[in-house]
């Protein structure tokens, strides 16, 4: 028997390759609504958090309403989003060993449905967890755990693969292991994950190992 028999996936970073559609949008959002030019490198701490977090740290009030035109910007940069190399692969080899797959995600479900339900992964996801079912949000535990409830998953026999330090936090004090994918991550060395994988294919190989 595998250690592991729930697999545990971020979705931005880890699953699809988001970073230039949500920066650029936010980029697109701030010129537009608030004449203001933000460089990307200054833009990089939304990744991994819900936008009502995200937002408040710009001084943005009307988080509602900026919220709404964010996702708004993001559709003219849909064609820059991609599921990153060997995702499907893993997936697909997981669900065949008969490893339970779920997300749990920063993303509210009707961002859920229009960034990521067009790539046909969901097939492979047995449980969900987005921004709206639960009050607090990673770096909190509370996503995981809720993840843990529903799925009826252990969290010694669960795994987390996530791309930023919100989701190692989240992972830790949840009490599930963690790995950083490392294909989607920025400044991997602030991250001390108990497994860093270059491929998804190296998941796959500690799962079987």
């Amino acid at each position: 028997m595998p250690k592991y028999d729930h697999v545990i996936f971020d979705i931005d970073g880890t699953l699809i390759d988001t970073e230039k559609a949500v920066i650029s949008s936010l980029q697109k959002m701030l010129q537009a609504d608030y004449n203001r030019e933000v460089s990307s490198s200054d833009l990089q701490f939304v990744l991994g958090i819900p936008g009502a977090s995200a937002l408040p740290q710009l001084g943005i009030t009307d988080i509602l309403v900026a919220n709404e035109r964010w996702n708004y910007f993001m559709k003219d940069f849909y064609s820059s989003i991609k599921v990153f190399d060997g995702i499907t692969d893993l997936l697909n080899s997981l669900q065949k060993q008969g490893i339970v797959q779920g997300v749990v995600t920063s993303k509210t479900m009707e961002e859920y449905q229009q960034d990521f339900v067009p790539f046909g992964l969901t097939q492979y996801l047995l449980h969900r967890v987005c921004a709206d079912d639960t009050e607090k949000h990673k770096p909190n535990p509370d996503p995981l755990l809720k993840f843990l409830e529903i799925s009826h998953a252990s969290p010694e026999t669960s795994i987390y693969i996530g791309d930023t330090i919100y989701d190692y936090e989240c992972a830790r004090d949840a009490g599930v292991d963690f790995g950083l994918a490392l294909w989607g991550c920025k400044q991997h060395e602030l991250i001390p994950a108990k497994y860093k994988f270059e491929t998804p294919r190296e998941l796959l190989k500690l799962i079987n190992s």
